[in-house]
This record gives structure tokens, sequence and C-alpha cells, in this order.
């Protein structure tokens, strides 16, 4: 079993009143929440002008993201799948709204037709939308029913419906693998977003430059050796190495509703040297740390024979058969498109 929580059950399992409890208490959890959760607003880049914007936090848990957009002066819904999570928050008195429901929640019916559920809300509603840990569970197939890309498919697709034309959205995700990342960013493209990744520090290790420093320090205490005050020094030490051993390296999913333009370019992560940020052919970082995906969909172009377009011989087919005295449908714009194999 693996030390993901994603690998080790369901999050509404995993996430019981034991572990919900557990996950709000711990100090570092919150730290670590509340820097993404900064980060994914600031990444969202709304208007500065005093007006609070109504957002959606998507896997809100028990609220400290909701309470990182309170503070901005925001006005938030937040949804959970998990019920211990949300009964936290509540006792947390966060400001938001809560919802309890699945965002890749879809069902099959009518001769197994595909229909999306998702966000249980209405139509172009929320200014925006964040979410801190929450997009890289539906990557996982927690039961025989679940089908990642159908459940990716599901939630960008309503999320696309509720939010505003123009909007951002931003999640923090953890993808497992770069197959996991594509498929993600696949999915959010196919829904009809533009946008792409964005990486902070891309090239950071787990223990920078303070572990020769730490090395040291531990080998004083460990030795013996008299250093005053140890026991404040052990705990700064302590702290210190939570710190350093976390990864800084932190992947943003930016995406904006609608069709990309000048005015809805990808922001720039942080750590990032200008030799690095450069963009190849395909719209791709050199390194591989940061890439753009911007939803450029070929035009499709018409089936060409040595008559000419497929349009134009059915234009002569027509006129053929009109000079046979056949009964023939009038010409239309539609003459000669194919139709999709689905209504």
């Amino acid at each position: 079993m693996g030390s993901r929580p994603e690998s080790q059950g369901p999050p509404e399992i995993y996430y019981d009143h034991k572990e919900a409890r557990k996950y709000t208490s711990s100090s570092r959890n919150v730290s670590i929440q509340t820097k993404l959760s900064e980060r994914a607003l600031e990444l969202l880049r709304l208007p500065d002008d005093g007006v609070p914007r109504l957002l959606v936090d998507i896997g809100c848990g028990s609220g400290f993201s909701g309470e990182t957009l309170t503070e901005g002066g925001h006005h938030w819904v937040g949804l959970d799948i998990s019920q211990p999570m949300l009964d936290v928050a509540l006792e947390r008195e966060v400001e938001g709204d809560l919802l309890l429901g699945d965002m890749g929640q879809y069902i099959f019916e009518f001769y197994a037709r595909f229909i999306p559920q998702g966000l249980p809300i209405r139509s172009g509603v929320f200014d925006g939308a964040i979410s801190v840990s929450a997009v890289q569970w539906l990557c996982n197939a927690d039961k025989s029913s679940h089908e990642p890309k159908l459940r990716l498919k599901a939630f960008f697709g309503s999320l696309y419906r509720c939010l505003a034309r123009g909007a951002s959205a931003v999640f923090q995700v953890y993808p497992e693998n770069i197959p996991q990342r594509e498929l993600i960013l696949s999915s959010a493209m196919h829904a009809g977003f533009s946008g792409g990744m964005v990486v902070d520090y891309p090239h950071s290790k787990r223990l920078s430059l303070p572990a020769m420093f730490l090395q040291n320090e531990l080998g004083k205490l460990v030795r013996g050796i008299k250093v005053s005050n140890v026991k404040l020094r052990f705990t700064s030490l302590v702290k210190l190495i939570f710190f350093y051993s976390a990864k800084m390296r932190k992947e943003y999913l930016f995406l904006t509703c609608g069709p990309p333009s000048i005015s809805t370019t990808i922001p720039l992560g942080k750590g990032n040297d200008e030799e690095c940020c450069l963009d190849n052919d395909n719209g791709e970082v050199e390194d591989g740390m940061v890439f753009v995906s911007d939803r450029h969909r070929p035009r499709k172009r018409g089936k060409v024979n040595q008559e000419g377009t497929w349009r134009e011989w059915v234009l002569n087919k027509k006129e053929k058969m009109r000079e046979k005295g056949n009964i023939v449908p009038p010409d239309t714009k539609y003459t000669g498109r194919k139709r999709k194999a689905w209504f």
C-alpha cells in the first residue's frame, strides 16, 4: 500500500472522523494548506477593485482554503465528498456555504448514454474556482463503476458550465506520474478550457542549502557536545527538517473558461530561471518542467479527391440527379457536411 492518501482508499472512507480531526489539528497541515491556497488565489488574478467575488472551493475539506478566500474579501461555496471533514468545518464556523457531493459523479442510462453530473450548481454563477490537493483523486478507480477518464470529463464539463465567461480556475494537484498529469490536462482542454500547468520551483530538491547545517547541528546533539539551550535548538532543528524535507516543487493547473486570448496568458511559476522558461515550437518549456497547452483544435478539412472537395462532389452529383428528373433536396450551407456518429 502506497504512502499517498489516494492509494489508501476512497476519500469519503479515508477521511473518517478520526482522520478528519487529526488532519485539522496538525499545525503543519494548516501551514501548508494556507500557503497553497494563498498561491492559488494569487494565480487566480482577480481584479483588485474592492468588489467581492463568488468563488467555489472544490475539495474544501475542513475549510482552510476557504478561510484564505474569506480573508481576501470574497464569498465562497465549498464542495467536499467527506461528511466528517464538512462536520469539522461547521464546528470551526467557516464563513462559506458547504455542499456534500462527488465532483466526478456521472451515470449511465438510456442504452449506456453518458450523463455527467459533477458539480450540482446552476450555470454561470461563479467568478472563479480553486482547489488544493483534490483533483488527483479523480484519477483513481475506487469502485467498479469508476472510470477516471469519465470522472474527469464529468468534473471539468460541469465546472465549465458553472463558471462565468472568462473566469479562471486554479487547481493545486499532486499527479502521481506524467500520464496522470497529461490525462488531467487533456480532460480540461476537451471540456473547453484553455490554459496549462504552472510549476513553482521546478528544480527543487528535498534538502537544499541548509542540509549541511542541519547535519552538523544534529551531529553535535547526538555526540553530546554541549550547546546552549539544547531543547530550544533541537525544536528549531526539527521544524527546519520538516520545512526543508517537504518538496518545494508545486504544480498548479491554470484554466480559463473560453478560448485563449492575450488577456488570459498563463502566469509564470516561482523559481524559474529565464533560460528554463523559453518555449519551444510545441508550446512546451525546454526542460519539461512548465508547459503550456492551449486549446487549439485543428480545422476539419473536407475530403479532397481528383474532382475537388467533398462538397463539390456532392453538389455535382445532385445536379446530375436533377438532370435525370429525380427529386433532389435544395442546396444549403449544410450540403456536403458529414454528421456526427451521435446526436
